[in-house]
């Protein structure tokens, strides 16, 4: 055994001796010459149309089987089945056959997913996992500096035109119809999940002793869901506007920074 860990020692020393290897040669590099141009750019991005924190309030009774003694620990995370926003007055955009949303009502529905880890009663048993699922529905309103950007929204139109009887000139032709459909495509807002702060209270709604057991778990939670709502939009791009940061409070919040450490970043939107 030993003369075959030798033999495969030597070999070893042998190829290494035998390695390729290119030297690489170095190139040059210069700048690029930019071609300025004048025209004016359009671009097609998503635009924030607003930035909210809704406060969603829910109480459900989840199950526990086997029974526990003690609750260990609980993980949770949001999922959102819908984020609709539905216009309910506009202001026409001059010049054009468009309008600005001015008020809508945003729709969120989705479910809160708890991992719950707690201790059975049961003699040096391993911790139980309970996965469940609380759902949640509901809406809110806005309107006016609520939104960042407006929503831009076109209506489609029908028209009918109908006909004199040419022969009587006293009754109309129901025969004879003159039809017009102006459809408008728009593109679609949507949401996007930005933070979810939980605030929470679990307890058994039947009081046991500090050994006993419960089978159920009741829960009241508070849920601070903060939401973009986006649409695509045609815009320009020029100087001015400076981007802003979501200032989102949890339990310790961040120190304060002296007014001479901060930094803007500067991005533009006509």
């Amino acid at each position: 055994m030993n003369d075959s860990y030798a033999k495969q020692a030597k070999n070893c020393k042998q190829e290494d001796f035998g390695v390729k290897s290119h030297q690489q040669i170095p190139v040059s590099d210069a700048p690029v010459t930019l071609v300025p141009t004048t025209q004016t750019a359009f671009f097609k991005i998503p635009v924030v149309l607003a930035e909210r924190t809704l406060q969603i309030v829910v109480e459900s009774d989840i199950s526990l089987y086997p029974p526990a003694t003690e609750i260990k620990r609980v993980k949770k995370h949001v999922f959102l089945d819908q984020v609709k926003l539905v216009p309910v007055a506009f202001t026409r955009i001059p010049g054009t056959d468009y309008f600005r949303v001015t008020r809508a009502k945003l729709f969120v529905s989705g479910h809160i997913r708890k991992n719950i880890e707690y201790a059975s009663a049961e003699y040096n048993a391993p911790l139980q996992d309970r996965i469940a699922n609380v759902r949640f529905t509901g809406f809110a309103e806005l309107a006016g500096t609520d939104f960042f950007s407006a929503p831009i929204i076109g209506i489609s139109e029908n028209a009918e035109a109908n006909f004199l009887n040419e022969k009587t000139q006293m009754d109309a032709r129901l025969d004879k119809y003159f039809f017009q459909n102006l459809v408008k495509y728009n593109e679609q807002p949507y949401g996007e999940l930005v933070a979810a702060n939980f605030y929470e209270l679990d307890f058994s709604p039947h009081s046991t002793y500090h050994d006993g057991s419960f089978h159920t778990l009741r829960e009241k939670i508070v849920l601070d869901l903060t939401l973009k709502v986006l649409q695509v939009q045609q815009i320009t791009l020029g100087t001015g506007a400076a981007a802003q940061v979501p200032t989102l409070f949890a339990l310790t919040p961040p120190p304060t920074v002296a007014a001479e450490d901060t930094t803007t970043t500067e991005t533009t939107e006509e």
